[in-house]
């Protein structure tokens, strides 16, 4: 009980001391590291403010935000450090080792990092923008270091670790995502007509692109039908809708204008053998 009532004694000592010291050398570290966290704050919200005043992309913006907060604090950091008695120098060697083993522990996340900040800084794709990789597509909603979010139709939240992006084939639609229909008519149909008709009756089609006119050609000669060929782009966000409401469209128009849609057809003959 003695001997542990004495080591109590000396830490108390010891903390005392070390207090007494270094009082004003404490307060003077916390000023400083309060200070620069304010100022990276205020940093930061003026970068944030420039980039999007000179139209920067959002996500590079919030980057080099970023970036500038994290250095004013790591400034601060290292000024406020030697004035509690910590020397920086071997702080620095012994952050860098361990830097070296988190590194080999946690490459997949630092691929990811490495990656992000490719995206970031070529921008294939910016927030907004309709992509296509790994199989699966939607709407950029966010880019960070680690991964990129997409949203679909469907309002799925689709996260994606950037090293499965860099080194892919990437589809980039910007706003809208190609709509690729077909629609058979019979052959003494006037082809001619039958495609300005198409056209017309898709050009009110509330979704669809009206930078980018429809495209309407012969597609393929089938068995029972020439088969019309219609390609339009439409708004990502309303891709399925904007497709039932074209066949709909399309089924309309040729009813309404008794252009026929030809059924698969098949002719028996009876063949009468005589013995």
């Amino acid at each position: 009980m003695d001997q542990e009532i004495e080591q109590f004694t000396q830490i108390y000592n010891m903390i005392t001391t070390y207090l007494v010291t270094y009082s004003f050398q404490i307060l003077g570290a916390a000023i400083v590291v309060a200070l620069g966290t304010l100022l990276g704050r205020k940093v930061s919200d003026v970068v944030s403010s420039l980039a999007e005043k000179r139209g920067i992309d959002v996500t590079l913006g919030r980057f080099f935000a970023n970036c500038s907060r994290i250095a004013i604090l790591a400034a601060a950091f290292m000024i406020a450090l030697p004035k509690l008695g910590i020397q920086v120098t071997p702080f620095l060697a012994a952050v860098g080792a361990l830097g070296l083993g988190a590194g080999l522990a946690v490459q997949g996340l630092l691929s990811n990092y490495g990656a992000g900040l490719s995206i970031i800084l070529t921008r294939p794709f910016v927030v907004d923008d309709t992509i296509r990789v790994q199989g699966v597509w939607g709407v950029v909603k966010e880019v960070t270091l680690a991964y990129t979010v997409l949203t679909n139709e469907d309002g799925e939240m689709i996260t994606i670790p950037n090293k499965h992006i860099i080194g892919e084939i990437i589809h980039n639609s910007q706003a809208d995502t190609i709509l690729e229909l077909s629609v058979g008519i019979s052959y003494d149909s006037d082809t001619a007509r039958a495609t300005e008709l198409i056209r017309s009756a898709l050009s009110g089609v509330e979704g669809l692109s009206k930078q980018r006119p429809v495209q309407v050609g012969i597609e393929s000669f089938g068995d029972s039908a020439i088969n019309m060929g219609v390609r339009c782009w439409a708004r990502t966000e309303k891709f399925h809708e904007v497709k039932f409401t074209c066949n709909q469209k399309l089924q309309e128009m040729l009813l309404a204008h008794n252009i026929a849609i030809p059924f698969p057809q098949r002719e028996i003959r009876m063949l009468d053998h005589q013995g």
